[in-house]
């Protein structure tokens, strides 16, 4: 009996019946200061890939967080910052560690996530991820009506095109109808109201946070204006603590702690 239930399981993975389980990967970030664990995602391969193949060499090993600001992110890694003074400038990354972006709308800086620097669109338009380096975003919480405003201000120059074309030409038509006919009224503004919107849409610089983004920024916090230029690739589960331990570092003038937080060893495990 036993043989032939594991001949039927067996059948059933081969034809797909039951789905088998992939492992999560977590990285083990361990810094002078404490420990931080992150996620990684499964959807952004190429990053997870390299990311996890420069951990598992040790090239980040013993570098430093070479640039913290509070309520904004974290970043360490970079492999000038090594051997760098006391008070030097480091950070600088390595150009030739670049990769092309994997920016995916579902990934977004909320507070804890793991992501990819990069050199600005000037010398870098094709917004290539700096793998030398990573940042962990800390951020700050918004209100809801915080979003609103940014969502109103970012698309206003869109939605006042829209208005010039779809509504001021019939306004006086429509002002008549919602007094004699609401309900022709209210089709015709619906009918009005889509067509802005597919303009504000097709703006390349519109802002509406999804659902998903409201829920983050106005509970855990994040910096949503990171969000479509930058790679994430993971987040954090653990060491959020050590997260706004190293934000709040005392720093210089370019945004190096006074006191050397220095990454250890980041090691991967999966469950």
């Amino acid at each position: 009996m036993k043989k032939i239930f594991l001949a039927a399981f067996a059948l059933l993975l081969a034809l797909g019946g039951i789905e088998a389980q992939e492992d999560t990967t977590f990285v083990i970030i361990r810094t002078n200061v404490g420990t931080m664990k992150a996620r990684l995602y499964d959807d952004v391969p190429n990053h997870v890939r390299t990311f996890i193949a420069r951990a598992q060499k040790g090239e980040y090993n013993g570098t430093l967080f070479t640039r913290v600001i509070k309520d904004f992110m974290i970043q360490g890694g970079a492999p000038d910052s090594r051997t760098a003074p006391p008070g030097a400038r480091c950070g600088f990354g390595d150009r030739n560690s670049e990769i092309l972006p994997e920016i995916k709308p579902q990934h977004f800086h909320k507070r804890g996530a793991l992501a990819a620097p990069r050199q600005p669109d000037e010398t870098n338009p094709e917004k290539k991820s700096d793998m030398s380096q990573f940042f962990i975003v800390q951020g700050k919480v918004y209100r809801g009506g915080e979003l609103d405003t940014l969502e109103k201000v970012q698309n206003y120059p869109a939605r006042k095109k829209a208005l010039q074309e779809f509504y001021y030409p019939v306004k006086p038509e429509l002002e008549k109808l919602r007094k004699e006919n609401p309900r022709e009224f209210n089709r015709r503004a619906a009918a009005i109201t889509a067509k802005i919107d597919s303009v504000i849409l097709a703006y390349p610089k519109h802002l509406i946070f999804t659902p998903e983004q409201r829920e983050a920024y106005t509970t855990v916090g994040g910096c949503h204006h990171l969000d479509g230029y930058y790679t994430v690739y993971g987040e954090l589960v653990d060491g959020f603590d050590v997260l706004d331990l190293i934000a709040g570092q005392p720093k210089d003038a370019y945004d190096r702690p006074r006191k050397d937080i220095r990454i250890t060893s980041i090691t991967v495990e999966k469950k």
